[in-house]
């Protein structure tokens, strides 16, 4: 049994605040993703739909305006995981046989209030906190995880912060290619530099901003694929914190490097492939540390050698991987439920050739790699049609 994306639609993520419900959002997502797998709403026989801030069952609202057809909807929340581990679901639910078509939804309407949020009592990332010393002190929590691993990097590796400031400065480049994307105008090294501090060495154009969105996928069997057309996935696995993510006191630890290494080599050995074999890359740059620390972890380059992978410009268009064309989380916004849809959504688009000023020439092969503190990473290989070199 094997699984296609089918379809593929998203919104433009956009600043939080808006007046569009998320009903909206999810429509436009939906109805767009069903159009290119061409089929109707009565056709989906379950749906998997994840969002983090909204309230219980919030899936089914989102979904009412599209149809009442009665089917299973399974609600998803998985910290910035959430898109993927939806797209697993309806994975999941096509190779099991128990439907042919099944429908992947992410979205978010965030607010500063959420954000800002400490629980009072058990906290999901009570172990990520005791692991580390030190106090967030008002900083926001992601950022001071993500700071304090840029830091250990830096003293381990010699990575600069004009390392860092390389990844913003390649991803926000990509995402004026992008009409999909929160910014699109590129951003100098000095420019990032200069920025505004958000933690430690982070400036505000590092990290990833909060965001609206939606995005959605239509998966299908064997039996419902079209030949030539459809993205197989190939490969996935979903990974949550081990012993290593806690012990020692490392911040890269903490902040996920361990469950990408073993997530990422558990999908390369099921698809019998090779990383280099890869051409186009999506990873979750919520944090511009996060991209070096990701190339390590999927095998691009040695553990520290982040910074001078970056540098040489093999993730870019005309080195060996084009990483994050979308313009990634830091540029092209990080809705959190549906940034991993989003993700596969751009793949899909390169995979068949039609990612326009932002094709990845005779991409085959793409990967996802999805991550949310608390913990889990999801990494998804997809296979696509050769399709020349098409694009930039």
């Amino acid at each position: 049994m094997r699984a296609y994306v089918a379809g593929v639609g998203m919104t433009p993520f956009t600043r939080i605040g808006g007046e569009i419900g998320y009903p909206r959002m999810v429509g436009e997502a939906v109805r767009a993703a069903l159009a290119d797998a061409g089929i109707g709403y009565g056709d989906v026989q379950r749906a998997a739909v994840g969002y983090v801030f909204q309230p219980s069952a919030a899936g089914q609202r989102a979904l009412y305006d599209v149809g009442l057809t009665g089917i299973p909807v399974v609600n998803v929340n998985n910290n910035c995981a959430t898109g993927s581990t939806a797209l697993m679901l309806a994975r999941e639910w096509v190779l099991s046989g128990a439907v042919d078509v099944a429908l992947a939804v992410g979205f978010e309407q965030m607010t500063r209030e959420a954000m800002a949020g400490r629980p009072s009592k058990v906290s999901p990332i009570d172990a990520h906190l005791a692991a580390l010393p030190g106090d967030p002190d008002g900083t926001p929590l992601t950022a001071w995880f993500f700071a304090r691993a840029a830091e250990e990097h830096m003293r381990r590796y010699g990575t600069t912060a004009e390392d860092l400031a390389r990844v913003a400065v390649k991803n926000h480049e990509h995402s004026t290619r992008n009409p999909y994307a929160q910014f699109q105008r590129p951003f100098t090294l000095d420019e990032i530099l200069a920025d505004k501090t958000v933690a430690g060495p982070l400036t505000r154009t590092q990290c990833s901003p909060m965001s609206d969105g939606a995005a959605a996928a239509v998966v299908v069997g064997e039996r419902a694929a079209r030949p030539g057309r459809d993205v197989e996935i190939v490969g996935q696995r979903m990974v949550t914190d081990t012993e290593e993510s806690f012990a020692g006191g490392s911040a890269i630890a903490v902040v996920g490097a361990p469950m990408t290494r073993r997530a990422t080599a558990g999908v390369l050995a099921d698809a019998g492939v090779g990383i280099a074999e890869v051409d186009v890359i999506e990873l979750h740059d919520c944090f511009s540390i996060n991209e070096l620390l990701t190339y390590e972890a999927i095998g691009l380059c040695p553990e520290g050698g982040g910074g001078e992978l970056v540098r040489s410009g093999a993730t870019t268009y005309g080195g060996q991987w084009v990483v994050n064309p979308s313009g990634g989380l830091i540029s092209k916004g990080h809705p959190l439920g549906a940034t991993g849809l989003a993700q596969c959504a751009e793949l899909v688009w390169q995979l068949r050739g039609e990612a326009g000023d932002r094709q990845v020439p005779g991409a085959r092969l793409g990967l996802a790699h999805n991550l949310g503190l608390g913990g889990a990473c999801v990494v998804t290989l997809y296979r696509g049609e050769t399709h020349g070199d098409a694009g930039t």
